[in-house]
């Protein structure tokens, strides 16, 4: 007898869980560097490491023991024992995901590797949300990472170089987030947080050139995920408390309200970008922000889950963007092609 086939997506792009196999967020945990934990968002922070090498000896180790803490950091929160999640979803910005490679061997969770540049905690996130949802797993981490030294050595100039930024530079996020993934209902009388979908995002491509502006280069592809996701669910921009973005920063920003301006949608009023908020633009010298694929995930896992504990946001579109390049595509003159991935997160109050 032939089975039938139950549909989760929605649009052309979009996935859209059935109530009952929405995942829950059963803990988050984010660490930040010594700037992030003086930054507005610093209280939010579970965990703010000082020293800039983590005690490693470079700043590579540094990366793999921010990702150690907060992965630990999320499996404590959750009660559970690192022997209990079934599979880990993550990533960095370095060559061949060397971060997360060394950063989280010691807890010999099986790994599915993933880039997705600063957007990775998207793409993490619906990987996440869709084993669980799919019966492949009771419990799944969502997890990513950057540091602003390895970032730097690898993509553009060594610290120790001392280059000069433009002012439309982002500054990369020191950072780690965390997120332990269940289809079980949490016991907690705060309100819950669920998964109810997403849309995975599209390579989109201006044919912009500057690896120092990557704002610009990511805004197009925002507005595209944000666009579809919007007409995918046939609702306005109001059905969003909030959107939030992840590292467009000032520049970027600004582009993404046109583009979407342009086909008719207008969330200047719900829209945020964790690039502008994860620093103070006045004290803290980041130009146009912050990015790096631990900018959202600090934001997420700290000051959004908590606005959404709160009961300060319902329902938002958290989207990720990341720029796709390497060292080898931009000496070779290529363009910097764009992603965004969004995820639909809402809270509910434990007795609905």
């Amino acid at each position: 007898m032939e089975q039938k086939r139950i549909s989760q997506w929605i649009g052309k792009q979009s996935i859209l869980f059935e109530e009952a196999r929405r995942p829950y967020v059963l803990s988050s945990a984010a660490v930040g560097g010594k700037k992030e934990g003086e930054g507005p968002l610093g209280v939010y922070l579970d965990e703010v490491v000082e020293d800039p090498f983590c005690g490693g000896k470079t700043w590579e180790e540094a990366e793999s023991r921010l990702q150690e803490k907060a992965v630990r950091l999320a499996i404590h929160k959750s009660k559970l024992k690192k022997e209990q999640i079934r599979y880990l979803f993550g990533g960095d910005l370095l060559g061949q995901l060397i971060a997360t490679s060394f950063g989280i061997s010691i807890f010999q969770i099986p790994l599915f590797g993933i880039y997705g540049a600063c957007s990775t905690m998207g793409e993490a996130l619906l990987l996440g949300a869709m084993t669980v949802a799919g019966g492949y797993g009771d419990y799944v981490i969502s997890m990513t990472s950057s540091h602003t030294a390895s970032a730097e050595k690898q993509f553009r100039f060594p610290m120790e170089y001392g280059n000069q930024r433009p002012l439309c530079a982002s500054w990369t996020v020191t950072g780690s987030g965390a997120v332990v993934l269940s289809y079980k209902k949490p016991e907690k009388e705060e309100p819950l947080i669920r998964i109810n979908g997403g849309t995975p995002g599209k390579i989109v491509d201006f044919g912009l050139k500057d690896s120092m502006n990557m704002g610009a280069c990511m805004a197009p592809a925002a507005a595209d995920t944000i666009y579809r996701n919007l007409r995918d669910l046939d609702v306005p921009a109001d059905y969003y408390d909030q959107i939030i973005t992840g590292d467009l920063g000032q520049v970027g920003r600004k582009i993404l309200l046109e583009l979407l301006s342009e086909k008719g949608y207008e969330i200047r009023d719900r829209h945020m970008d964790c690039g502008i908020a994860v620093y103070d633009s006045l004290t803290q010298d980041t130009h146009s922000g912050g990015s790096g694929c631990g900018c959202s995930a600090i934001t997420l896992n700290g000051y959004i889950m908590h606005k959404m504990k709160k009961g300060d946001w319902k329902r938002i579109l958290f989207v990720p963007t990341g720029a796709l390049l390497s060292p080898i595509s931009f000496n070779e003159g290529n363009s910097v092609p764009g992603i965004a991935h969004g995820v639909i997160l809402e809270a509910e109050t434990s007795l609905s």
